[in-house]
């Protein structure tokens, strides 16, 4: 453990640390890779910009299968992902529909954009919770 997360974990009223895995499910190809995003911000989900305190993964597809966050203070956190199959840093879209696969922690029903932070919350306590991610792609 890096000696900030013990320094933390030692201070009277300190946050406990968590880890959170993300499984990815659903992927449709091995092209490209998967950038997640992890904000305990409701104000910088789903795109995390601006987030100084963001935790942020890009992975090629075959190292997608579990991503692991490590050392988040306890907390509410929503994870955003995509499957970014041309490798060009954004979510590509046709008529405003994604055209690569995007998901969220908890799997909340999509219907006319994003889900909010609160839909999409994972509570971290003082152990390493798990997600499945199941990719949703629209055309």
């Amino acid at each position: 453990m890096p000696l900030l997360a013990l320094a933390l974990v030692a201070l009277p009223g300190a946050s406990p640390l968590a880890g959170l895995d993300v499984a990815v499910a659903g992927l449709r190809s091995a092209r490209g890779v998967v950038r997640v995003c992890v904000t305990a911000d409701a104000r910088h989900f789903p795109g995390c910009q601006d987030d100084p305190a963001a935790r942020r993964m890009t992975v090629p597809v075959a190292d997608a299968a579990t991503l692991r966050f490590g050392d988040l203070p306890s907390g509410d956190y929503a994870v955003a992902l995509f499957h970014d199959e041309n490798d060009n840093g954004r979510i590509d879209t046709r008529f405003g529909i994604p055209a690569e696969g995007v998901g969220f922690s908890n799997n909340p029903r999509l219907l006319f954009g994003p889900p909010s932070f609160a839909r999409a919350a994972v509570a971290l306590t003082d152990r390493t919770a798990e997600q499945t991610v199941r990719l949703r792609y629209f055309l």
